[in-house]
């Protein structure tokens, strides 16, 4: 792991090389693109999607603390932030049934 290697702002973990993923903050279906973006964790892209739709991201949740502030996601933060930087789930996922 570099010292340069970027940060996640949703895990505060650093993102090694290959494991980033960028996510739009308002999603492009919702008049995103070309609009601010951030790179988290492929694993914590993941769980965003799976937790919310387009609609619920574009609407509530389209800054990094709105997202941290989801009592799921924020579950989900805690657990993975005991994982090392380069962690991936080793079960393919699914969305969840809400």
């Amino acid at each position: 792991m570099a010292n340069s290697d970027p940060i996640c702002p949703l895990c505060d973990r650093p993102i090694p090389e290959g494991v980033g993923s960028l996510h739009h903050l308002i999603p492009k279906l919702k008049g995103g693109k070309g609009g601010p973006t951030v790179l988290l964790h492929q694993i914590c892209h993941k769980e965003v999607h799976a937790t919310l739709t387009e609609a619920e991201l574009a609407r509530n949740f389209n800054t990094i603390e709105a997202l941290r502030a989801h009592p799921r996601l924020n579950n989900f933060l805690n657990w993975v932030r005991k994982r090392p930087p380069g962690f991936r789930s080793k079960v393919p996922g699914k969305r969840r049934v809400r």
